[in-house]
């Protein structure tokens, strides 16, 4: 896969949520949210607990634990000024148009570090030595583990965008601003991979630590959907298929 085509596929997982709020106004964009969620926490809990912890682990620095603990915490706190829209949560106040940054800054910083890891799918030979340090040792092929981390990354950003657009338009914004607002938010992610690309080939990112602070956020997030998506202490029949649906992905995309 190309850089372009990543950066594409990033764009697009965006857009394709936004598009179901702005096209699709009669589908029921609550349960659609909480049935992508699950697929996505699914999906992002075990390729953690199945490749990425055990890979960064196996081959990590001394107190790679620690960067681990560090992301999940940088998530709690990034939640704090989204207000969890990340994992379905959807505030809408009455802004008269104007982007609350604070949302938008916090999903943007997520969205940029998480787009970082990616770039060691796009390194090349001369980079062999950091592409070893995302995940691909011994019996994975090259770009086997990055390929899964940017479906989970992609799974998770079509509610997130769904999310968004429901928020922005609730809280007085034109369709042509919302979509300027979504348009900037899709591209941090490829940014993030960009920025990391041409870093590690410096050597001047290490992405073992960012791909460790990366899982540590997707423990944060995809734990909290799971807990929120119970009712009554039950998980509703649909939620836990697509929850089991997204471990099973995971299990084959790795």
């Amino acid at each position: 896969m190309t850089l372009l085509w990543g950066t594409l596929l990033l764009i697009s997982s965006v857009l394709v949520g936004g598009g179901v709020v702005v096209f699709l106004q009669n589908l029921n964009r609550g349960k659609i949210i909480k049935v992508l969620l699950s697929l996505s926490g699914g999906f992002l809990l075990a390729i953690a607990f199945i490749h990425f912890i055990p890979e960064i682990y196996a081959h990590g620095s001394e107190g790679v634990g620690y960067y681990i603990l560090l992301g999940f915490l940088v998530q709690l706190f990034l939640e704090y000024f989204s207000g969890g829209i990340e994992h379905g949560h959807i505030h809408a106040k009455d802004t008269k148009g104007t982007i609350p940054w604070s949302l938008f800054i916090a999903l943007s910083f997520h969205s940029f570090f998480e787009g970082m890891p990616l770039a060691a799918e796009f390194l090349g030979e001369a980079s062999e030595h950091v592409v070893e340090h995302v995940g691909h040792h011994h019996h994975h092929s090259k770009g086997e583990g990055v390929q899964g981390l940017l479906l989970g990354i992609i799974l998770h950003k079509i509610p997130v965008a769904i999310a968004l657009m429901t928020l922005l338009l609730a809280s007085g914004f034109k369709v042509s601003k919302a979509w300027g607002v979504l348009f900037a938010f899709a591209l941090m992610a490829p940014l993030g991979m960009i920025v990391g690309h041409y870093g590690a080939k410096n050597a001047f990112f290490n992405l073992e630590i960012i791909l460790a602070v990366v899982v540590g956020m997707f423990l944060h997030i995809s734990t909290t959907i799971i807990f929120e998506s119970s009712e009554n202490h039950k998980f509703n029949f649909i939620k836990l298929v697509s929850l089991l649906v997204g471990v099973g992905l995971a299990a084959l995309a790795i």
